[in-house]
């Protein structure tokens, strides 16, 4: 019941930390007199929110569909990479310092020539949201197949185990909390990617519709707009914390039984 008390009084401090913020906004808003063309107010985002909110769940729902579209992607490309670089040198000397230079390209650089292949749309955006995702997801998959022990591989070895017995029975799973730990940074980052893309070669989504706002000065509903994103990401990242905890929970390590 001690460590039951101790995680229900920090979740409490988190909460509290997190809407203090908010109060604090609200506070000095109000007192320095910031117009909300400048920094709206929480109230007035929460007023935009409830007031747009029938044109905004279409944007919001586009962009959904483009990023876990684009994501899913992103995820099974990033793996057969990551398994190919982890699992040979050759292909870590070659397609590693490629695959480095391709992702330092900032992404809005590629959003135009996305448009002249595809048209502006749907399909850049997912694209986008897709290259953004596909690094960190590779470069944790081969790391976690780069570092498996090799006493494993020897003792698979021994046991007559081929190379695709042992990269099925020991590198992958030695690299699923690799994998999971990139899934909640390649989430947020496909995010970024659908945005970037609404805004330069689209006429529907979040992203479309926070430059449509900002055009006319509703700058309220440009941080509806962050906050719809916001919460998108945050709902993701925990989804995908769950699952990391059911599947890689024999990698972290145990709290101690509750008395």
């Amino acid at each position: 019941m001690d460590r039951l008390s101790e995680l229900i009084r920090e979740r409490a401090a988190s909460i509290g930390l997190i809407v203090g913020v908010f109060v604090f906004w609200e506070a000095a808003c109000l007192i320095g007199g910031v117009s909300d063309i400048v920094l709206p107010r929480p109230t007035q985002i929460i007023a935009a929110l409830i007031e747009y909110w029938p044109a905004i769940r279409p944007h919001a729902a586009q962009t959904l569909y483009t990023t876990l579209v684009g994501f899913t992607i992103g995820v099974a490309v990033g793996i057969l990479f990551g398994v190919a670089i982890g699992s040979s040198k050759l292909a870590y000397d070659t397609a590693y310092p490629l695959l480095v230079g391709f992702s330092s390209i900032p992404k809005v650089a590629v959003v135009p020539i996305f448009v002249l292949w595809f048209g502006a749309g749907t399909v850049p955006a997912i694209l986008t949201a897709a290259i953004i995702s596909i690094f960190p997801i590779t470069v944790n998959v081969a790391t976690g197949i780069a570092t498996v022990e090799p006493e494993l591989e020897d003792v698979m070895k021994t046991l007559k185990a081929s190379r695709w017995d042992i990269l099925w029975n020991v590198s992958l799973p030695r690299s699923m909390p690799y994998f999971f730990a990139s899934l909640k940074v390649a989430v947020t980052l496909a995010f970024v990617g659908s945005v970037v893309a609404e805004t330069v070669a689209s006429n529907f989504g979040i992203g479309n519709m926070m430059m449509v706002a900002s055009s006319t000065f509703n700058v309220p509903l440009v941080f509806a707009g962050l906050f719809i994103l916001a919460g998108l990401g945050v709902g993701l990242y925990a989804i995908f914390s769950v699952f990391e905890q059911r599947v890689t929970g024999w990698a972290h390590r145990k709290d101690l039984a509750m008395t």
